[in-house]
Order: structure tokens, then sequence, then C-alpha cells
């Protein structure tokens, strides 16, 4: 492929669904494992929620492809995880005819 360069490490992470002590239940993030990816921008957008701005950077992530159903599969509610910064996964396709990438479209959202 040309202009592809896999040469960010990001961690995929899957949501679990755990107790939290009070009969509720709260969310905290499992590992699945390393994936080497490029990551490309989109063009940002600046909203504001419960009194706080919110500034969401749309992200074009590329890593290869791995079977359906293999945990090594991003899908789209898991995210990807870079030292502290985190990239919510929102849709993912193939990128090739052949199958051999991924293009997963996530979002990272920082409180500003």
């Amino acid at each position: 492929m040309n202009g592809l360069h896999l040469n960010r490490r990001l961690v995929l992470e899957a949501p679990v669904a755990v107790p939290d002590g009070s009969g509720g239940q709260a969310v905290t993030w499992t590992a699945l494992g390393t994936l080497w990816a490029q990551v490309a921008p989109g063009a940002g957008v600046e909203r504001a929620a419960n009194g706080l701005t919110l500034s969401r950077v749309p992200l074009v992530v590329t890593v290869r492809a791995a079977p359906p159903g293999a945990p090594s599969r991003p899908v789209a509610g898991q995210r990807f995880r870079a030292g502290a910064r985190t990239y919510a996964i929102l849709a993912v396709t193939e990128r090739d005819t052949e199958g051999r990438y991924l293009t997963c479209h996530a979002a990272e959202e920082v409180v500003a």
C-alpha cells in the first residue's frame, strides 16, 4: 500500500462491566493486545457539554487485518490507548479488497 506506515504502537482495549459495590455497574477497560498502526487526523470539532468545552478530533487509524471474531480485530465500542491518550473506535471497515488492512474511524475527546 503506497504511503502506509504502521509506525504507532497502540493498545487495543475492550470495555468490561464490573460491580460498583452499590448494586450497579462501572466500566473498566481490559487490554486485548498491541497493534501497530498508522494514525491520521481529521478535521476537529468543538462543542459544549455539561458546562465544559469538548474538543473532538476524528482520526483514521489503519491496522493489519485479523479474521472476524479474533480478539485482535478491532470493533466499534472498543478503544485504542497510546499512553494517557485514548481513541474511541466508532466504526471499522476493510481498507483494501484483499482484506489485509482495516480502517478504524475513531475519535479522541479532550476536556479543554
